[in-house]
């Protein structure tokens, strides 16, 4: 067995911790390949999957996540929910049925009560409405100045739904892409609320919760529906390239069919984002087989909530590991890994 202890360090391309590192972009990619799943490889970790499935009797999925948002509170929803909506979607993007979940606090000394108890009441309604448990935790404080109000973590367990099958080995040239609605608004949010920025209407952040929707498609469609995942940090475009670089097929997407708010798109122009790297936390995406695409589509669009999902692209063999995107004007252009930080703190 391999001492890691007596290894040197790998070569890095950074010498620091930057903020980038946490953008789920180029830079995360390069330090969780480097730094984390090349020391602690497995077969469950070399999924990357944002869950892991395991055999422990029944087949069950497991997610941890923490939120670190800044503000704690927005149009929308706050800290609160968005940490358990955002473990329940995990744990929904492995095919699985969220039963329980852990919940940790880091508080700051002199964070306000009456705050704190605002996002208690956050959790139970949002834990309520996912259907899930929290059923054990653990509390600590650091000094003033020492943290940012609160950070929360979560830990979530759930059972595999038998006819799921949801896996990057499944995906196959000709699979179609699908995603369950308008992109970018949960960033949009955050960042118009720091930037103190005013719209003729309300943007608010699109955290929901997605087991239901998702496990009724399962139900459906079973392993046709061969791979799930939740667009957060680093949006669409860093989804789909994760994709395409496990496995090292194209991916070919039409900016056309890719719905945003009209308020959510002219926001990202006048600030100078690219709406498909901002975070969302109630979006997902499917690759699905050919042959069902349109039904899925349809299914997904019953669903309160998810009237405006489309049909955005579908996966090819060439060029290997790239994504394609067919620009509204109608040329091509590669749709790489965001470089650095777009937004900072976002979930």
């Amino acid at each position: 067995m391999k001492n890691w202890g007596e290894c040197p360090m790998p070569k890095f391309d950074f010498d620091i911790i930057t903020m980038g590192h946490g953008s789920g972009g180029l830079l995360t990619q390069k330090l969780l390949q480097s730094g984390v799943f090349n020391i602690l490889k497995n077969d469950k970790l070399d999924q990357q999957h944002d869950g892991a499935i395991l055999e422990i009797g029944n087949k069950i999925a497991m997610s941890t996540d923490s939120y670190v948002v800044s503000p704690i509170f927005f149009p929308g929803g706050n800290i609160g929910d968005l940490a358990v909506n955002g473990t329940v979607n995990d744990l929904a993007m492995c095919g699985a049925i969220p039963k329980y979940l852990s919940l940790a606090f880091i508080l700051e000394e002199g964070f306000l009560m009456t705050e704190f108890w605002k996002i208690m009441v956050s959790i139970k309604n949002a834990a309520d409405k996912a259907g899930v448990q929290i059923v054990t935790g653990d509390t600590k404080v650091v000094d003033k100045g020492k943290g940012d109000k609160i950070f929360i973590n979560t830990s979530g367990i759930g059972e595999v739904n038998s006819k799921a099958n949801i896996h990057h080995k499944n995906i196959n040239e000709g699979d179609k892409i699908i995603i369950s609605g308008p992109v970018a608004a949960h960033g949009i949010t955050i960042l118009s609320l720091r930037e103190g920025l005013e719209f003729e209407s309300d943007i608010e952040s699109d955290t929901k919760n997605l087991n239901y929707v998702t496990q009724s498609l399962i139900e459906e469609f079973g392993e046709k529906v061969h791979f799930l995942r939740d667009a957060t940090r680093g949006g669409l475009a860093t989804v789909l390239n994760e994709v395409s670089s496990i496995t090292n097929l194209s991916i070919y997407i039409d900016e056309k069919a890719i719905p945003i708010d009209e308020q959510v798109e002219g926001a990202c122009e006048m600030l100078g984002l690219d709406p498909l790297y901002v975070a969302n936390e109630g979006l997902f995406v499917t690759i699905v087989a050919r042959e069902i695409a349109e039904n899925y589509l349809e299914l997904l669009k019953f669903n309160i909530g998810f009237e405006n999902a489309s049909i955005i692209g579908e996966v090819q063999n060439t060029p290997a590991g790239k994504v394609i995107l067919k620009s509204k004007i109608g040329g091509n252009r590669i749709l790489n890994y965001l470089t650095g930080e777009q937004l900072p703190r976002i979930c």
